[in-house]
């Protein structure tokens, strides 16, 4: 059983470690990119209203996002845990999915921050050679992230769920790292 939040600024190895994570414990992970693209591809109602808020170059709101999860948190391999990866992105969000989990009676176990020093995250995406990782796009993600992150670490940290990891080294180091933090049970 694991119900975990990962957190962590894009180039910040979520995606790597969340791949392990699945691998050894079974459960799945979930993204809300996937959960949107999936959405959006096989035109579901939320696909249609993610669909319309994308195209016009808006951000899908919380309660389109929060349905998602909803839906997803439902799925059978969902019901020994899971891993929320990207989610949340706000502090309305990580209310919602509180009250979400609550409801559900599958309250989290705890939130992993993944933690990468600026610097190291502009060279991992740099080196990743993406065309959208320009410099100057890289640090505007970082900025958002950390004006709209940082406010989801004092939340977690407050209520006794958050465990911050170093995000550098080897990538079994930082594996060894995040298993160490998980919550007992």
């Amino acid at each position: 059983m694991l119900k975990i939040v990962l957190l962590g600024a894009p180039g910040s190895g979520k995606g790597t470690q969340s791949e392990k994570l699945v691998a050894e414990f079974g459960v799945p992970q979930i993204s809300t990119g996937d959960l949107l693209r999936s959405a959006v591809s096989n035109q579901t109602e939320l696909g249609k209203k993610a669909k319309s808020a994308m195209d016009a170059g808006e951000l899908v709101s919380d309660d389109i996002v929060v349905g998602m999860i909803r839906e997803r948190l439902a799925e059978d391999d969902t019901e020994n845990g899971f891993i929320l990866d990207g989610f949340p992105r706000s502090l309305d969000q990580a209310k919602a999915l509180d009250s979400l989990l609550d409801e559900m009676n599958r309250p989290l176990q705890g939130v992993v921050h993944i933690k990468v020093d600026n610097e190291e995250i502009v060279q991992r995406l740099m080196a990743r050679g993406r065309s959208d990782d320009n410099e100057e796009t890289i640090r505007n993600r970082l900025k958002v992230y950390q004006d709209q992150t940082q406010p989801l670490v004092k939340f977690y940290e407050d209520k006794g769920l958050l465990t911050a990891v170093a995000g550098v080294g080897e990538i079994d180091d930082i594996y060894a790292r995040i298993k160490a933090a998980l919550p007992a049970g």
